[in-house]
C-alpha cells in the first residue's frame, strides 16, 4: 500500500518587531560573551583569538570614553579592581554602553540589508545552544564556589570582632552568606542544577527557569547590598529570559491559564539524526567536562585554603595584658592610638591590630618560624614591626621586639573564638524563645 509522501512544513513568517528585536539581541549578546566559554579550551589559536577581542576593547573603551563621553578617568586602576572582583567598573559600564550602540546600529544596517527576510529560524536554534552553553559556563562555577565554602568562607576573625557598622554592605552580606554554610550550599547547588540543565536540550527550559529564579535572588542582593556585580546578574536574568521566549506561551497556557499543552517536538540543529545526536553528547560532555575541572580546581584550592588558615603559627585572637614602650607600662587607656588592644592571627601572611581607639590596621605578616620571629608590615607605609615570641603556655604569648623603631614589649592571652554567639549558636529544631540579638 503506498504512503502519501509528507509535504515539509513552511516555516512561519515572523513579524517585524520579533525580527528586529532578534538582530538586536543576536549582536549585543554576542559582543558581550563572543570568546566565552571557548576561552575555556586549552587551544592556542582560540586563546590567541581571546586576546585580541581583549585587547580589542582595552583600546577602544579609553578611547570612546576620552572623545566621546570627555570622562576624565584612569583606566588603570579599572583592571586591579576588576581583578580584585569589581565588574561594575567605569570600563564595563563604558564597554556596556559601546554594545548597545554598536548593536542598535548593527539592527539598523542588518534590517535594512535583510527586511525580505521571513525568519532566522535557523539561526535562532543555533543561538539557543550557545546562549545556553554560555549560562552553563557561568552558572556551574558560580555553582561550586558555593558548594565549597570558597567565595563564601566562614566569618575571619576580625570580622568576629568588628561591628556592624564598620562593615560595608557587602561586606555584611558576605559576613552572613559565610556564617550560614547551609544556605551558601543550598544556593550553590541551585545554581549547579540550573547550569546542568542548560547543557541538556530536552530540559533548558527547566534549566532557564531554576536559573531566573536563582539569579533573581542574586540581584537583589546585588542590589540590596550595593555588592558590584549588578550589571553582570542583571545579563545573565536576561539570557535566562531569552531562552525561555519560544516556550513562553506554553508556559502562560499551563501555569497562568490553565489551559492544556500539546508536547512539542525537538528543533533539530542538523537533517541528519546521527548529527544531532552527536550535537546532544558534544553538550552534555561540556558540562560534565566543567563540572569535574570546577570541582576538581575549586575543591584544591578550598582545602589549601582552610589548611592556611588552622595550621598557622599563633592563629587566633590574643587580648593585650601589658604593654610596654621602652620599658614603661602603657596603660589600656580608650584614648590612646599606639597601645593595643588585641592582635589576631589570620593566616601565615595576614595579622590584624586592633588599638585601643582608632580603626583596626590590616598587616601583612611574615614568619620565621626556625627562629621564632615574625615582622609586621603596612601595604601602604614604610612602618615596620620585628618581633620574638615565646609560648609559655598554649594560651599565653609574649612578644619582644621593635615597632615603628621603638623597644616593645607585649604580653597577650588567648581568646576562644568558640565564646562568639555567632559560631557557638548551631542549629536547633526547637527553640523555645527566639536568639534574636
Amino acid at each position: 500500500m503506498a504512503t502519501q509522501r509528507e509535504i515539509p512544513v513552511e516555516p512561519a513568517c515572523w513579524r517585524l518587531g520579533t525580527k528586529i528585536a532578534f538582530r538586536f539581541a543576536f549582536v549585543y549578546f554576542l559582543l558581550g560573551s563572543l570568546y566565552y566559554p571557548f576561552h575555556l579550551l586549552p587551544i592556542p589559536p582560540v586563546l590567541q583569538i581571546s586576546e585580541l577581542y581583549n585587547s580589542l576593547w582595552s583600546a577602544t573603551v579609553p578611547w570612546v570614553s576620552r572623545h566621546v563621553l570627555h570622562l576624565s578617568h584612569d583606566f588603570a586602576m579599572d583592571y586591579l579592581n576588576t581583578a580584585a572582583g569589581s565588574k561594575d567598573t567605569t570600563y564595563v559600564y563604558v564597554q556596556t554602553l559601546c554594545y548597545l550602540v554598536i548593536a542598535a546600529a548593527a539592527t539598523v544596517i542588518w534590517s535594512l540589508l535583510d527586511r525580505r527576510r521571513r525568519n532566522y529560524e535557523w539561526l535562532h536554534k543555533w543561538f539557543m545552544v550557545y546562549l545556553r552553553l554560555d549560562l552553563a559556563a557561568t552558572m556551574i562555577p558560580y555553582g561550586v564556589v558555593k558548594v565549597f565554602p570558597w567565595q563564601f568562607p566562614p566569618p575571619s576573625l576580625s570580622k568576629l570582632l568588628e561591628t556592624y557598622g564598620e562593615s560595608s554592605p557587602m561586606g555584611l552580606m558576605w559576613t552572613f552568606m559565610g556564617a550560614s554554610r547551609i544556605y551558601s550550599f543550598f544556593g550553590g547547588v541551585m545554581e549547579l542544577l540550573a547550569g546542568l540543565l542548560l547543557v541538556v536540550p530536552r530540559l533548558a527550559t527547566l534549566g532557564a527557569l531554576v536559573c531566573i529564579g536563582v539569579m533573581s535572588n542574586v540581584l537583589m542582593l546585588n542590589l540590596g547590598y550595593d555588592v558590584p556585580v549588578k550589571l553582570g546578574s542583571i545579563h545573565l536574568v536576561l539570557k535566562a529570559g531569552l531562552v525561555i521566549i519560544p516556550d513562553l506561551k506554553r508556559l502562560a497556557d499551563f501555569f497562568v491559564l490553565n489551559r492544556r499543552v500539546e508536547p512539542v517536538s525537538a528543533r533539530p540543529l542538523f537533517r541528519r539524526r546521527w548529527l544531532n545526536r552527536v550535537a546532544i553528547a558534544f553538550q552534555v560532555a561540556f558540562g560534565i567536562v566543567l563540572l569535574a575541572y570546577n570541582l576538581s580546581h575549586t575543591g584544591r584550592r578550598a582545602q589549601q585554603a582552610i589548611q592556611r588558615r588552622g595550621t598557622a603559627p599563633l592563629y587566633g585572637i590574643w587580648w593585650v595584658d601589658e604593654f610596654k614602650i621602652d620599658n614603661q607600662v602603657r596603660p589600656p587607656l580608650l584614648t590612646d592610638p599606639i597601645r593595643w588592644q588585641r592582635m589576631i592571627v589570620e593566616s601565615t601572611e595576614d595579622a590584624v591590630v586592633q588599638p585601643m581607639t582608632g580603626p583596626v590596621r590590616y598587616l601583612y605578616l611574615h614568619f620565621e618560624r626556625q627562629n621564632t620571629k615574625f615582622t609586621l608590615t603596612r601595604y601602604e607605609s614604610n612602618w615596620i614591626a620585628e618581633f620574638a615570641y615565646e609560648n609559655p603556655q598554649p594560651d599565653v604569648l609574649i612578644l619582644t621586639g621593635k615597632m615603628a623603631g621603638q623597644p616593645v614589649k607585649v604580653t597577650l592571652h588567648k581568646e576562644d573564638e568558640a565564646k562568639f554567639l555567632l559560631n557557638s549558636r548551631g542549629f536547633h529544631w526547637i527553640q523555645e524563645y527566639s536568639a534574636n540579638r
